[in-house]
């Protein structure tokens, strides 16, 4: 449907229009009223005898001029409809001078024509007001019709919607039903189906019953014959499994006493590593510490002062880290010093001794 409701800056733009075109209409008629002559005041009343045939030019001359004086006013801006009616000036008094009656004449064409020209106005205003009226009407109209029209548009989307609604309804009604229909048909095909496989698992099952019947027979005759068969051989393969538990066993013992007695000699062994290298490493250890004296620088004035150390070496004998406690600062230092003067100590060859020298702690009291 086409929109005749015109954009509002359209509106604004029409609006805006209008009221310049009424601000320039009252301006040009303000300044018509300023320009124009004001009324001259009734002349003096003279009585002159005048031939009527003197009278023909300056009649038409008069004729011609008020002619001319109602087109000029006809051309001019079309005056404001709100704008002030000057009153026509009063009638001249009638004279019988040719120059009075050619004053009169043309005193008469000018009222005349400013008559003409204020009923024109008034026209033109009231055909303005009309046409305003007819445009709103004509709005009113357009607006009226664009209301219908969407009214219109909104029930025809409705019916189309129900429409849709009743038909994806009645779609699905349909394929509700050709489900149902379905699955009664499924159905009734699943009952005959298992009907037959009942039928035919039943005959199966006879089949196989039958054949298991004589499959038992025939195993119970087997058994009993493999039973005598293994009885028979049982007793062969227990006394032979009798026979060689009982050499299993005395090797087992065997073994264990002679595992037991390596284990006891390994452990002895290790116990005496182990005793070896700790008396190693305390040989060492004791060596430092005497290496480690002959180093000493003792302080003067400390005697009988005491420092603990305890010191950390890595496998080539060089000081890894040392840690000494004294209440005397220079016996704390001085320790230190000689421990790390006396490096590198000389390490056991054995792996375990040389682990076990590697650490150790010495009190040092200083004489």
């Amino acid at each position: 449907m086409k929109n005749f409701q015109k954009p509002p800056f359209q509106e604004k733009a029409i609006a805006l229009g209008f009221t310049l075109g009424v601000h320039a209409i009252a301006i040009v008629g303000l300044l018509y009223l300023g320009l124009s002559k004001p009324p001259e005041p009734p002349k003096k009343i003279t009585t002159v005898l005048v031939n009527p045939a003197d009278l023909t030019i300056p009649v038409q001359e008069a004729e011609t001029t008020s002619t001319q004086v109602a087109e000029q006013i006809q051309t001019t801006q079309e005056p404001e409809p709100t704008a002030p009616i000057v009153p026509s000036s009063p009638p001249p008094v009638p004279v019988t001078t040719p120059t009075d009656a050619v004053e009169k004449a043309k005193a008469d064409a000018a009222a005349k024509a400013k008559q003409q020209a204020e009923a024109k106005a008034k026209a033109d205003a009231a055909e303005k007001v009309k046409a305003k009226a007819d445009a709103a009407e004509k709005a009113k109209q357009q607006a009226d019709a664009k209301a219908k029209a969407d009214a219109a548009a909104k029930a025809k989307q409705q019916a189309d919607t129900k429409a849709k609604a009743d038909a994806a309804a009645k779609a699905k009604q349909q394929a509700d039903a050709k489900a149902k229909a379905d699955a009664e048909k499924a159905k009734q095909q699943a009952d005959t189906k298992a009907k037959a496989d009942a039928a035919a698992k039943a005959k199966q099952q006879a089949d196989t019953k039958a054949k298991a019947d004589a499959a038992e027979k025939a195993k119970q005759q087997a058994e009993a014959k493999a039973k005598a068969d293994a009885a028979a051989k049982a007793k062969q393969q227990a006394d032979a499994k009798a026979k060689a538990e009982a050499d299993a066993k005395r090797k087992a013992e065997a073994d264990a006493e002679a595992k037991a007695s390596a284990a006891k000699q390994a452990a002895e062994e290790a116990a005496q590593k182990k005793a070896d290298a700790k008396k190693i490493a305390s040989t060492a250890k004791r060596d430092f510490e005497q290496k480690i004296h002959r180093t000493w620088d003792i302080p003067m004035g400390s005697s009988g002062k005491k420092a603990t150390a305890r010191v950390t070496l890595t496998d080539s004998g060089a000081v890894a880290s040392v840690i000494v406690n004294a209440s005397d600062p220079d016996i704390k230092a001085s320790v230190e010093a000689a421990v790390r003067a006396a490096a590198p100590y000389p390490m056991p060859s054995d792996p375990d001794a040389r682990r076990e020298a590697r650490s150790f702690t010495s009190t040092f009291t200083a004489k």
